[in-house]
């Protein structure tokens, strides 16, 4: 996989992430809501520098999809949360994927957004009482 290819990976997940925040910001109260809110305007700034990058760059810009798929029903706080804890999971792990493809400064940003993304799931996952907060290898399947 080239650079390009894996960042232009990673945009394609930043565009699911932020297209879950929705549905999860609105089963959210008060403190978590807006931790939603500022999520959700991370992946944003995050999806903004790849498109700049790749359309820069050698690389292509994936489209972004009208709409996706999520893993389940989002009827509540305890869905919200635990669709949050996955939404950056499987976010971190297209960044880990892209440290392998990027030197310098685009290897400096995929270990940004993976720490980025790592962090975030654990502020959710202590959000939403889940034991243990932390993963030993974020991005990494289980």
């Amino acid at each position: 996989m080239t650079a390009e290819e894996a960042l232009a990976a990673a945009l394609t997940a930043e565009y699911a992430a932020i297209f879950a925040y929705g549905p999860i910001g609105v089963r959210l109260t008060d403190a978590a809501r807006r931790a939603a809110r500022e999520a959700e305007s991370a992946h944003r700034r995050r999806r903004d520098d790849l498109v700049l990058r790749l359309s820069t760059g050698s690389g292509a810009v994936p489209a972004d999809r009208a709409g996706y798929a999520l893993p389940y029903p989002v009827t509540d706080a305890a869905s919200a949360l635990r669709l949050a804890v996955e939404v950056e999971e499987r976010t971190a792990g297209y960044w880990r994927a892209a440290l392998a493809a990027t030197t310098d400064a685009e290897r400096a940003l995929a270990l940004a957004a993976l720490t980025d993304c790592a962090l975030r799931a654990t502020r959710w996952r202590r959000t939403a009482g889940i034991t243990p907060s932390t993963v030993p290898f974020p991005g990494r399947p289980s």
